[in-house]
């Protein structure tokens, strides 16, 4: 009976000692998702590239954020973003055209 419980006993603890094991040679890797997100570029517009529509202007919808190649996104709307992702250089060249335009 002993070697019953001696191997019943065992396959709790290595699978515990499993999981922490993982868990503490995964956890560094978490934070590699908030510093993409801290070296984006930050948005330079006011307004969505994909509609023209200005960010923000009906409270009730937040702008829809996401990186795209190190470049903080904003667009009026999530349905938008499959217009984006058809032809990102598109807007990407509105993007930067916009920025400079901005400044002026």
């Amino acid at each position: 009976m002993t070697v019953q419980s001696n191997s019943i006993m065992k396959t709790p603890c290595s699978f515990i000692s499993t999981v922490l094991t993982l868990g503490f040679a995964v956890a560094p890797l978490a934070g590699f998702s908030e510093d993409k997100k801290a070296a984006a570029k930050p948005y330079p517009l006011d307004k969505c590239i994909v509609s023209d529509e200005k960010l923000g202007a009906d409270a009730s919808m937040k702008p829809f954020v996401f990186i795209h190649e190190g470049q903080e996104i904003k667009l009026c709307c999530k349905s938008c973003k499959k217009d984006f992702t058809k032809d990102p250089a598109k807007y990407l060249k509105k993007l930067n055209g916009g920025a400079k335009a901005d400044k002026k």
